[in-house]
């Protein structure tokens, strides 16, 4: 039963030498009980990321994620972190203080990491968490120290606006302004 993992949180995933962050609104059932994020086979998150070229295979972490994979990321240095880091269900379940209080958590986390770029995958939350009412998808006046900020589309299986080919544009247009050298 998922509903036990109700409040449990995902281990950040931070690479040593940090150059792309993904940031997820919050951590999912499934992904709290596998320790992965975005784990549910639903979410368009590992399809899209190796879509993109970020990574050199396809990452299927829903039981869990190999240490062939970990280190995969952490060689192409990509993290992944959430705005808000307890569980639920679903992300509307999160009050905008909870949004409010994670995004000066990550402002702290990417001002000691300094990673080139952030992406904050979900616009809605962006706007909460930055009180730009106006933000769209894409670039954005950042408010981290040194690095610039990228808003994507949730991958979520809920999010039906957004399908694969539009996720991994976002992506690769972000890890390319992050050095990344992609996998074509």
């Amino acid at each position: 039963m998922l509903e036990e993992f109700y409040g449990a949180t995902v281990p950040d995933m931070m690479p040593p030498e940090l150059r792309l962050l993904f940031v997820g609104i919050n951590p999912s059932l499934m992904a709290a009980k596998t320790g992965v994020h975005f784990a549910r086979r639903g979410n368009r998150f590992w399809p899209a990321l190796h879509a993109a070229g970020i990574t050199e295979r396809e990452i299927a972490p829903y039981e869990g994620l190999s240490p062939e994979d970990s280190a995969h990321l952490d060689q192409r240095g990509v993290g992944i972190t959430n705005i808000v880091p307890v569980a639920t269900a679903r992300a509307d379940e999160l009050t905008p203080e909870q949004i409010t209080a994670g995004m000066a958590r990550l402002r702290a986390l990417v001002d000691a990491r300094r990673p080139v770029v952030v992406v904050i995958l979900g616009v809605t939350a962006w706007r909460l968490g930055t009180g730009d009412r106006k933000a769209t998808m894409g670039w954005q006046d950042s408010p981290f120290q040194d690095t610039r900020g990228f808003v994507a589309a949730n991958p979520s299986g809920l999010n039906a606006h957004y399908q694969i080919p539009d996720l991994a544009r976002q992506y690769a247009e972000a890890a390319a302004a992050a050095g990344l050298e992609l996998y074509r």
